[in-house]
């Protein structure tokens, strides 16, 4: 699966299938939460908001690509992430691009992998 997040492919020839997206709403348990609190008093990275928001922003991803599967896609063009509070402690990621439909398949499998 192709992922990328310009706007076109250089030199491939594809059609536009339509926009994918996918979204999760996470938080973090209240003894996290908590000491992120104190964190603020003090300043500084909070990790564990971090690494919430990494692992909101993979599950997200997966559910995007998972949607254009279900279409034949063979990629995904312009990709783009939003996050969002939707309540205290929890936040919305969503990842959305535009699936794409190689005229001409790939001889080596992708132009370029997701990778972390």
């Amino acid at each position: 699966m192709i992922i990328v997040n310009t706007p076109e492919l250089k030199d491939k020839d594809y059609e536009l299938l339509t926009i994918v997206h996918g979204s999760v709403v996470m938080s973090k348990h209240i003894g996290k939460d908590l000491m992120a609190g104190f964190k603020t008093i003090v300043g500084g990275e909070i990790q564990g908001y971090t690494e919430m928001l990494v692992d909101a922003r993979h599950v997200a991803t997966e559910r995007m690509i998972n949607q254009a599967k279900k279409l034949g896609a063979d990629g995904i063009i312009n990709v783009k992430y939003t996050s969002s509070s939707v309540m205290q402690a929890a936040s919305e990621v969503t990842a959305f691009g535009t699936a794409i439909k190689l005229k001409t398949p790939e001889n080596n499998g992708t132009i370029s992998e997701l990778s972390e």
